[in-house]
C-alpha cells in the first residue's frame, strides 16, 4: 500500500493475533486511500470479532471509516461482559469445539453444534439465520461478513474456553437443563419411561431420571455424575 500513512496501536489483548514488531505501541502503517479501517485492521490479523472500539485521533469510529493521512489509531479489545443485542443470547460452535459445546449444554447454555465440517459458508449462513454468536478459533470464519455476532476462542484446553466464554458473555446458567448430545430440553422422566435405555444394573440402582425432549436420551446421576457436578460448581463460582 502507497497511499495515507497513519499510526496504529493495538490493545494488548489482541496482540496475540499481530506480528511482534506491532505490539510496542503506535506502529507507522501504509493504507491504499480507499479500503476502510475495518479492513485495514483485519488484514493485521485481527478479527473485527475481537474489536470493541475503533478510536481515531481521540473519537470512536465505525469500521467503515476510511483512514486519513496522519490518523492514529486505537484498537482496543471488547468489554466485557459483551452485550449481544437483539436476540436472546446462544451459540453456534465449530467442529472443533465438541468439549467446549457439551460443558455450556451441561449448565443450561443454548448450544448448537456441527459435529462434521459443514464448511464456513454453511456456517457463517446459520449463525446469521439463527442469530447465534459463531465461536471458533479459525479467524478466517470470524472475518466472514455473513455471520450475525462472533468471537474467538483463545485457548485450546477447554476448561479454559469455558470459563473465558462465561466471562466474556456472562450467560444465564441452567445446569441440568439441556441434552449435553443434541440440546434439546430435559424433562423429568420415570423408570419406565426410558427402561428400553437402561441396563439392567442401571435399573435396579437409580430411581431418578431424566429424559430429552428433542432426542428422547435418557439422563441418570451416573458413574461420571461427580466429574460432571464439579465442572458446573466449578462454572458458578467463578463466573463473574
Amino acid at each position: 500500500m502507497n497511499g495515507p500513512e497513519i499510526h496504529v496501536e493495538v490493545a494488548p489483548a489482541l496482540h496475540l493475533f499481530v506480528p511482534p514488531a506491532r505490539r510496542a505501541g503506535a506502529a507507522g502503517l501504509s493504507t491504499d486511500g480507499v479500503s476502510t479501517l475495518g479492513h485495514v485492521i483485519e488484514s493485521l490479523g485481527v478479527p473485527l470479532t475481537e474489536v470493541g472500539a475503533l478510536v481515531v485521533d481521540g473519537r470512536e469510529v465505525p469500521p467503515s471509516h476510511i483512514p486519513a493521512s496522519g490518523e492514529r489509531v486505537e484498537v482496543r479489545a471488547v468489554q466485557r461482559p459483551q452485550r449481544v443485542p437483539g436476540a436472546p443470547l446462544r451459540f453456534l460452535l465449530d467442529v472443533h469445539l465438541g468439549t467446549l459445546a457439551r460443558r455450556l449444554r451441561l449448565l443450561g447454555v443454548d448450544t448448537a453444534y456441527e459435529s462434521t465440517d459443514i464448511g464456513d459458508p454453511a456456517l457463517a449462513a446459520r449463525s446469521a439465520a439463527e442469530k447465534r454468536v459463531m465461536l471458533s478459533r479459525d479467524r478466517g470464519l470470524l472475518r466472514r461478513r455473513e455471520l450475525w455476532a462472533g468471537a474467538y476462542i483463545y485457548s485450546t484446553r477447554p476448561e479454559d474456553q469455558l470459563q473465558d466464554v462465561l466471562d466474556r458473555f456472562a450467560p444465564d446458567l441452567r445446569p441440568w437443563t439441556r441434552c449435553t448430545a443434541c440440546n434439546g430440553l430435559l424433562r423429568e422422566a420415570t423408570k419406565d419411561e426410558v427402561a428400553d435405555q437402561l441396563e439392567h444394573g442401571t435399573q435396579r440402582t437409580y430411581d431418578v431420571f431424566a429424559q430429552c425432549t428433542a432426542c428422547g436420551r435418557a439422563y441418570w446421576k451416573g458413574a461420571h455424575h461427580d466429574q460432571l457436578e464439579a465442572i458446573v460448581e466449578r462454572a458458578l463460582t467463578q463466573r463473574p
